[in-house]
């Protein structure tokens, strides 16, 4: 954390952008490559104005060949730099997945600890703007079901800054997914909760600490990245019809913070996990089976809800999209029908 007064409002992209340039700075090691990160500034701007400051050596724009420049990253770090690789969206990892999933997320392991591999893959994830099925996926579920990767999903500018600036420290391989819908791009609509202040110095947020960010009595939602700033719109209508609504923002999901689910669900007595990643098999069945493992300490006064996108690809069709992935009504509705049941 930060006492600096030096405090602006940035939007996602700024503070991304941001904590990569101030790590460059501080450690020479570190370098970012990947797909249009160069003069273009990264299709999402997360690298925007690098390329001017730090030169074409340290801000590379690499071919269209995601396995080669991960596997260029892995290599690099494993000779002692600090590669940070964008992978442009989350929906291309199925081409270089072998080295992510094979190669960086076990060789610690497999070298019995002799050498690291402090690689931050970032990725752009999320739907919402028509781009269909093979641009529009979250995914992060995927990479957080595979041992020896961290997984960071921030929802608001001063979170991603935190976080970015401890993923590229950290000596472990990151993925760190952003949501296009609340970078705060003029060329698309976003959640305008994620554009918030943020100190000029750097700082870190550390992983596997959940964020309250709204309090409440009578329900929680535990959700992350863009789904957050839905759920606090939501929670803004149900306080007008006497809903008290508690919003956990999970902010990593490895390292996952059990702690504060439990928490506040002993407290409530009442879940709905919010995510825009697929129902089955993914983050919210996690959290709901987090939870229902606890039920000798959290007693519940209805049974555990989750909204999620259906188990379909994401519709092209504006109207059909927006029906997939769950939209500010849908969380509020949830949550009147969850008010409504009774265990007893």
């Amino acid at each position: 954390m930060t006492t600096d007064t030096k405090v602006r409002t940035l939007s996602m992209a700024q503070a991304i952008s941001e904590a990569v340039a101030q790590e460059m700075e501080r450690d020479q090691r570190v370098f970012v490559m990947g797909e249009d990160v160069g003069k273009y500034g990264g299709i999402f701007s997360a690298t925007t104005g690098l390329l001017d400051k730090f030169g074409p050596e340290r801000i590379m724009d690499t071919p269209i060949s995601e396995t080669g420049f991960m596997g260029a990253a892995i290599g690099a770090a494993a000779e002692g730099l600090r590669p940070i690789s964008e992978l442009m969206f989350v929906d291309f990892f199925g081409v270089c997945f072998d080295q992510i999933y094979n190669h960086l997320a076990k060789n610690t392991y497999m070298s019995g600890g002799n050498t690291k591999y402090p690689v931050v893959i970032t990725t752009g994830i999320g739907g919402g703007y028509n781009d269909a099925a093979q641009h529009s996926q979250c995914l992060y579920g995927i990479f957080a079901h595979v041992p020896g990767l961290k997984v960071v999903v921030p929802s608001n500018a001063y979170d991603a800054k935190g976080l970015m600036t401890a993923a590229i420290r950290d000596d472990n391989p990151v993925v760190f997914m952003y949501h296009k819908g609340i970078m705060g791009l003029s060329w698309m609509s976003y959640f305008e909760g994620s554009t918030n202040a943020v100190p000029l110095e750097p700082y870190t947020i550390p992983f596997g600490e959940a964020k309250v960010v709204r309090e409440g009595r009578d329900l929680t939602i535990v959700t992350l990245s863009q789904m957050v700033q839905k759920a606090v719109l939501a929670a803004d209508t149900l306080a007008a019809e006497g809903i008290d609504v508690e919003i956990i923002d999970l902010r990593t999901l490895v390292p996952l913070d059990r702690e504060s689910v439990l928490r506040s669900v002993a407290k409530t007595g009442r879940l709905l996990v919010a995510d825009e990643d697929y129902l089955s098999f993914g983050v919210s069945g996690e959290i709901a089976a987090i939870v229902a493992e606890h039920l000798d300490s959290v007693k519940l006064k209805a049974p555990i809800r989750r909204l999620a996108v259906p188990d379909v690809p994401i519709p092209f069709s504006r109207p059909l999209e927006q029906f997939a992935i769950p939209q500010v009504d849908g969380i509020a509705a949830a949550v009147r029908e969850l008010m409504q049941l009774n265990l007893n």
